[in-house]
């Protein structure tokens, strides 16, 4: 039996780090090299006084990929960043470059935008939840977090490690849970509040979309990029579809009649920069409780799948509140990337849109 790469990078994602997440979510993994029963990686820890103290971290992870079936010679070296080696800074935001029309993003087969007409629908763990659920299909999915005022995918996605520049120019996605993923909460310090203008959030938007490498991590092109943009219908979400070729959007929304209005707005939006809809989500739509098995539409149920009937819209499906999909989101591990009925819940959606040709 031959190891593999997969075997080598499921096994270092067991291999918990002190901050809480593990070496393949903190992309702390460089340089691995499969060759036969040879195994070469680096463990790369934030600074030097880290390394000083990771030879435990170090030895845990070389002696779990040397069990693997297969495995024959395993070696890996522990290394950090030093000041000598430390990339050209790169300037986030900023005014966008000027160009003709929408463009392909690189390395981007599809890009679908997550949409909302207000906040607090759950438009974000709806994001990550079905990025994670198309990537254990067996799809390359990428994740933007295009809400600069409100980044939380890094929280969600358990990251936190800042992405590389090598020119000051190109950026290097990081990876988790099986998706290619880029946020400017990564680029700032996490309680940095983001103080600019409709220019600097276009032209950071520009960047996220032009110069990150999608194909860094995914070994090849994305099969879909998921946009996780902020709620209404303003600069980010005009410069993503004026920008870039958007293959289509998703709009999530709570049965309620206040946020059904608002939903309303994001699909005039995607209609008056025609960019097709395709398909609307509900969320939150029943609490089921765990202790005596009552259900109740906290806030209210089937509005959204009314709406999509009267303007012709696919609907893709009703999520309920769920206290493990936020305890999971929190913990930095989309409950879609493990078991259970929500788990079950994101992955029917992901294979629908898949079956469907969506993504």
């Amino acid at each position: 039996m031959t190891v593999t790469r997969e075997d080598v990078t499921r096994t270092l994602s067991q291999i918990a780090t002190p901050d809480g997440g593990d070496l393949v979510s903190s992309d702390m993994i460089r340089a691995l090299v499969v060759d036969g029963g040879d195994v070469r990686f680096v463990i790369e820890v934030p600074s030097a006084e880290i390394a000083r103290v990771s030879e435990p971290l170090r030895a845990a992870a070389e002696a779990a990929v040397a069990r693997l079936p297969g495995a024959a010679r395993v070696q890996a070296v522990l290394t950090a960043p030093t000041s000598e080696k430390a990339p050209p800074a790169l300037k986030v935001g900023g005014h966008p470059k000027p160009q003709e029309g929408p463009m392909r993003v690189p390395g981007v087969a599809r890009v679908i935008a997550i949409a909302s007409g207000k906040g607090g629908v759950g438009k974000s763990t709806v994001s990550s939840n079905l990025a994670v659920a198309l990537a254990r299909q067996g799809r390359k999915v990428g994740l933007l977090d295009a809400d600069i005022y409100g980044p939380s995918q890094p929280r969600m996605m358990g990251v936190s490690q800042r992405p590389a520049s090598p020119d000051g120019k190109r950026i290097l996605p990081l990876k988790a849970h099986g998706v290619t993923m880029m946020s400017i909460g990564l680029m700032l310090p996490e309680d940095k509040a983001v103080v600019w203008r409709g220019p600097m959030l276009m032209g950071a938007l520009q960047q996220m979309l032009g110069q990150v490498e999608w194909t860094h991590h995914a070994g090849g092109p994305l099969d879909v990029l998921i946009v996780d943009l902020p709620p209404g219908t303003g600069d980010v979400q005009l410069t993503l579809c004026t920008k870039a070729v958007v293959d289509g959007a998703i709009v999530v929304s709570t049965p309620q009649d206040v946020s059904l209005l608002d939903a309303r707005k994001a699909l005039d939006m995607f209609a008056t920069v025609k960019t097709p809809v395709l398909g609307l989500i509900e969320n939150m739509s029943l609490f089921h409780c765990p202790e005596c098995g009552h259900e109740a539409h906290i806030f209210g149920h089937g509005g959204v799948a009314t709406e999509a009937k009267r303007l012709g819209l696919p609907f893709l499906g009703a999520l309920p509140i769920d206290l493990d999909t936020r305890l999971a989101g929190d913990a930095g591990r989309p409950v879609a990337a493990g078991t259970g009925a929500m788990a079950d819940a994101f992955a029917v959606l992901a294979r629908k849109m898949i079956e469907d040709g969506l993504a």
